[in-house]
């Protein structure tokens, strides 16, 4: 697997795992409910190849993740008490908590482990050196273990003392499930298979700026949705009544048409489009109506049928797809008709389909669809900067892979 501009990274085929203490970084970043209940497992869920496969090889897990932004502080709303006992149920197996990340006792629980069990740590946030990506911080997680993996690639673009710093003070490897997101996206932007076809979505082009450019690069065609599109329909001197626009970024808006004209890039925006009042609106309240006719007091929340079902044959006829972000305002049923119908085309669709983001994701999964794609990235910001063709910190600092095949023992 190859980060862009790089060579192939390390993963758990080139490192000999077993009697060894093994730290693995996770994203366990997931929403909880009020009485702590884990209300989304699928990030716990493409972390378990990870974990059994260095259980089975002998390997005592120590497993790290941050969850929420405590900012340094404790905060029992955030403890990863919660995580260790929905992991445990899906592992399969016991799954020992320890109610700090570094120190004495962690350590002294840790030396203690046997090979084949887990122990997770509390939050890695609860200490300020983690996001400061302090140095101190990171010595002391790095004496937890004796290998390094990371399958965290949500937090991949983030500098941090568990995802950048540590990775210097150990040999360091990817995770099963951080070489799959690697080798899919990879897949997009090396050598995807034609003709390519994007779907961008979303509240604000100013946080798409960057993936837009990019893909504009690399695809066939291109489909831009969500309130974004709003921006690029006003850009094009259409009234769009009370739709979210970002009037600062018009003139950009109005570039990114032209560049894909020059790149002879099929640009779609949305032909009609559903609207209302306000998102809270009610049903009797919603119309459907063409984008050259939105009413002044009224707002897009969806992509309409008619551009559904235009994108949809768009799709057919594609052997790739990459899609970012939802349609529209996806929290309402009323509104998430356009990314539930694009997102069933999609998987009805011979293309290798691509999903990354985590509004995208959230949207998906409460469709339940999010098993139908070829791929659905763990990444929020992470999968856009890589797709953007950056650098990923936590990618960088691994270590390349051996030139001659076979496991190295570090």
């Amino acid at each position: 697997m190859a980060a862009p501009g790089s060579t192939r990274k390390a993963g758990l085929d080139d490192i000999d795992p077993g009697g060894k203490r093994v730290l693995l970084r996770v994203d366990f970043n997931t929403p909880l409910t009020d009485d702590g209940t884990v209300r989304d497992e699928s990030r716990l869920v493409a972390t378990l190849p990870t974990i059994r496969e260095l259980q089975g090889r002998g390997a005592a897990v120590v497993i790290a993740t941050h969850l929420g932004r405590p900012r340094g502080q404790v905060d029992p709303r955030l403890s990863s008490h919660q995580l260790a006992r929905a992991l445990e149920r899906l592992l399969g197996s016991p799954v020992e908590w320890v109610d700090d990340c570094v120190g004495e006792e962690v350590e002294k629980r840790v030396k203690e482990l046997r090979p084949g069990q887990v122990l997770l740590l509390e939050n890695l946030r609860f200490h300020k050196g983690e996001e400061a990506n302090d140095p101190a911080f990171a010595r002391r997680l790095a004496a937890l273990g004796d290998i390094y993996v990371d399958d965290a690639f949500g937090a991949a673009h983030r500098a941090h003392a568990s995802i950048e710093a540590v990775a210097r003070l150990l040999p360091a490897v990817a995770g099963r499930l951080m070489a799959s997101e690697i080798t899919a996206l990879d897949s997009v932007l090396d050598d995807p298979r034609r003709p390519m076809m994007a779907v961008m979505g979303g509240s604000k082009l100013s946080t798409k700026l960057g993936l837009i450019t990019s893909l504009i690069d690399r695809v066939d065609t291109l489909c831009l949705g969500g309130a974004m599109a709003a921006t690029f329909l006003k850009a094009g001197d259409r009234e769009v009544g009370r739709s979210l626009v970002e009037d600062d970024f018009l003139e950009k808006a109005s570039a990114l048409v032209r560049r894909a004209a020059d790149h002879h890039v099929n640009l779609q925006l949305p032909s009609d489009a559903v609207v209302a009042v306000s998102p809270e609106a009610v049903a009797e309240a919603v119309q459907i109506c063409s984008v050259e006719e939105i009413p002044p007091d009224e707002m897009i929340l969806d992509v309409g049928p008619t551009t559904v079902e235009c994108w949809g044959k768009l799709a057919m006829a594609s052997r790739t797809i990459v899609w970012n972000g939802p349609l529209g305002f996806y929290e309402r049923p009323l509104f998430s008709q356009g990314t539930k119908q694009l997102a069933e085309a999609v998987a009805a669709s011979p293309a290798v389909s691509v999903t990354g983001g985590g509004d995208l994701h959230a949207a998906l999964h409460e469709l339940g669809l999010d098993r139908c794609f070829t791929h659905v990235s763990t990444g929020g910001g992470a999968t856009l900067a890589y797709l953007e063709g950056e650098k990923l910190p936590g990618i960088s600092v691994l270590l390349d892979a051996p030139l001659a095949a076979g496991p190295a023992a570090p």
